[in-house]
């Protein structure tokens, strides 16, 4: 299994004075994903829950939604020049019946950790049709308890506290208690992680439940929630035009710039019990 973190001998420099001290840095590596032994993509990632990033890959696809349709997953030989393993393959063995990814969906180049979309065939192909809907969810939360979800969010990344360089995506409950999180150099990868923990654990859809992302909220994540069936997606930073177009079609309420006791709602207010109107 690789590292989640590195260490590396760094320069400080500090009010005039400098001097050479180790840093602990947050591991980037590459990982491909097959899906019964066909390659599909290499990404970018923090080694660390690499199941659930496969298997959560395969439900954005839309090619997973439930634990069944799994035969098994596990990590393929690639052998590093002291005859070890890599463990940057990995393999999901789909079950009889399973339908394997079309072809149009695979990568013609890798995903980077920033950008999961790179290498798409076309925007046609990301628009899975999700096998349940989330504007049908009936969950109401107030605008105290997402307000809270940041700092609950940053209080369970380990990781990020000796690197400061990772995302974190958390799965909470309507009552805003914290489900499952994943941390990665990648958002994308994150949530994937935290998605695929749940496909695992047969959790699909995830009905009633908040999806809190560091960093911005793009056309990806959102198609991520949706295929989770995951009705609120909450960002600390900005969304794209493309990702609020996604919710606001699919009846996902997104919300941005979650910082404190200040928000803002781009699709699916209905879903917040806010204050009246000023």
């Amino acid at each position: 299994m690789g590292r989640v973190t590195a260490r590396r001998r760094v320069l400080r420099i500090r009010d005039g004075a400098s001097s050479y001290r180790p840093d602990t840095l947050a591991a980037e590596e590459p990982m491909e994903i097959r899906a019964g032994g066909r390659p599909l993509t290499v990404t970018m990632r923090t080694p660390g829950d690499d199941f659930d990033l496969a298997a959560g890959f395969l439900a954005g696809e839309g090619v997973l939604h439930r634990a069944g349709q799994i035969a098994g997953i596990r990590y393929c030989a690639g052998a590093t020049a002291e005859g070890g393993n890599t463990y940057n393959v990995v393999d999901v063995a789909l079950a009889p019946g399973v339908t394997p990814p079309d072809a149009s969906l695979e990568r013609n180049f890798y995903t980077t950790s920033a950008c999961g979309l790179c290498g798409k065939a076309s925007l046609d192909a990301v628009r899975t049709t999700a096998p349940w809907s989330v504007a049908e969810d009936g969950l109401r939360v107030g605008p105290d308890l997402l307000a809270e979800l940041p700092r609950r969010l940053r209080a369970a990344q380990r990781v990020f506290d000796t690197t400061g360089g990772l995302h974190a995506a958390g799965l909470f409950s309507a009552g805003g208690d914290l489900l499952c999180l994943r941390e990665d150099v990648g958002r994308h990868n994150a949530v994937d992680k935290a998605v695929g923990h749940a496909v695992r654990e047969g959790l699909l859809p995830l009905r009633g439940t908040v999806l809190m992302v560091s960093g911005r909220a793009s056309f990806e994540l959102v198609q991520k929630a949706v295929m989770a069936g995951i009705p609120l997606l909450a960002a600390v930073s900005a969304p794209s035009s493309l990702a609020v177009d996604l919710a606001a079609e699919s009846g996902l309420t997104l919300v941005g710039f979650l910082r404190g006791s200040s928000m803002n709602v781009y699709t699916g207010a209905e879903r917040l019990r806010a204050g009246p109107l000023r």
